[in-house]
C-alpha cells in the first residue's frame, strides 16, 4: 500500500516553492522566511505494528519514536533542532500503567536521547481513545552550507557504501540504536557525497529507491554484506541483511576515487562496507565474486 500510495501523492501533491525538493526523499527541504536550509520529518509510530506494548518497555518505544526522525534527519546531513511529540493513549492504560504512567515513560525514553543531540521539545499534543498507543514526533533540522543530502544525486559507476551493520534488528536494535547524526554531517563535510539515505526499510528496497531517484540500476556485492551478531543468529544471515529493515545504518553513493578515500581513511568510530554500485541499466541485481548478476527482488518493510 506504501509504495502505491506515494506514487498517487506524487502524481497529485503540487509542486510548490516552498518545497523544492517535492516529496522525493527521507525528509522535506522547507523555504521560509528567507531561509532554505530548514529540514522537516515526521514518523508515526503505533502499538501492534512498531513495538508490542505487552512485551515492550515504553521508555525503549519513546526512545525510537525521536530516533528514528533523527535517523531521517542524518539522511539529509542535517544538524538536529527541535521536535514536537503527538500522543494518542490507551484510555485503559496496558497492564498495571495508567495513561499519565505510558506518557511518563514514553518521555523518560525520549528525554535522554533530545538531551544526547541537543534537540530542543518544543511541544506537542496529548489525547486518550480507545484504541493502542499512537505516538508520532516531527523533527527540524538545519542543513550546512554544504547543502541537502538527497536520494537523486546517484550516478552510474558510483560504489555505495553503508556505514555499521546489517540485519536482525528485530532482536533489539531498532529500539537501541544510535541515529547516524554525526556520522552523517562528518562524512558530507570531508568527502563529496553523491546521494544518501538511511536503511530503514531493509537494503534491497531502499536502495532501489535511491537508484530509482538517480534514474540508475543498483548491483549489491551479496558476498560483502557487513552482517550483524544478531542476523547471525537468525535463518539466512544474508536475507537478513537484505530485508530485514530497521537497521538505521546510513547509504551512500560515491564516486570510486571517494569511495577509495573513505575506506582507507575509515573516518568513523563505526565500520564503512563497500555493498555495490550503481549502474546504468535500471533494475536491481546480486552478484558474488565471480561478477555474474541475478537478479534481486526489493523486498523489505513495506506499510
Amino acid at each position: 500500500m506504501e509504495a502505491e500510495f506515494h506514487r498517487w501523492l506524487r502524481e497529485h501533491v503540487p509542486a510548490h516553492a516552498r518545497a523544492p525538493l517535492g516529496l522525493s526523499d527521507d525528509a522535506a527541504l522547507l523555504s521560509l522566511a528567507g531561509r532554505a536550509d530548514l529540514i522537516v520529518t515526521t514518523d508515526l509510530l503505533s502499538d501492534g505494528v512498531d513495538f508490542r506494548l505487552e512485551n515492550d518497555d515504553p521508555r525503549r518505544v519513546g526512545r525510537k519514536a525521536l530516533a528514528v526522525n533523527l535517523s531521517d534527519l542524518a539522511a539529509m546531513a542535517a544538524r538536529p533542532l527541535a521536535a514536537v511529540v503527538a500522543i494518542a493513549l490507551p484510555r485503559a492504560g496496558c497492564g498495571s500503567r495508567t495513561p499519565l504512567d505510558l506518557a511518563i515513560a514514553l518521555y523518560e525514553g525520549l528525554l535522554p536521547l533530545a538531551m544526547e543531540f541537543d534537540v530542543a521539545l518544543a511541544g506537542g499534543d496529548t489525547n486518550t481513545h480507545d484504541g493502542p498507543l499512537v505516538l508520532s514526533v516531527t523533527a527540524l533540522g538545519q542543513l550546512t552550507e554544504r547543502g541537502p543530502l538527497t536520494r537523486s544525486g546517484g550516478r552510474p559507476g558510483d560504489k555505495l557504501l553503508v556505514t555499521g551493520k546489517l540485519g536482525g534488528s528485530i532482536l533489539g536494535h531498532h529500539f537501541d540504536f544510535t541515529p547516524r547524526v554525526r556520522e552523517a554531517l562528518l562524512l558530507h563535510d570531508r568527502y563529496e557525497l553523491h546521494a544518501g539515505m538511511d536503511i530503514s526499510d531493509g537494503l534491497a528496497l531502499d536502495l532501489s529507491r535511491m537508484a530509482a531517484e538517480s534514474g540508475c540500476g543498483a548491483v549489491v556485492y551479496a558476498d560483502q554484506l557487513p552482517l550483524s551478531e544478531a542476523a547471525q543468529c537468525l535463518p539466512h544471515p544474508p536475507q537478513r541483511a537484505l530485508g530485514d529493515g530497521e537497521d538505521y545504518e546510513l547509504l551512500l553513493a560515491v564516486a570510486v576515487n571517494v569511495a577509495e578515500a573513505i575506506l582507507r581513511d575509515q573516518p568513523l568510530d563505526c565500520l564503512i562496507t563497500c555493498v555495490g554500485e550503481l549502474v546504468a541499466e535500471q533494475g536491481l541485481w546480486q552478484s558474488v565474486g565471480d561478477g555474474k548478476r541475478t537478479p534481486l527482488e526489493p523486498k523489505g518493510w513495506q506499510h
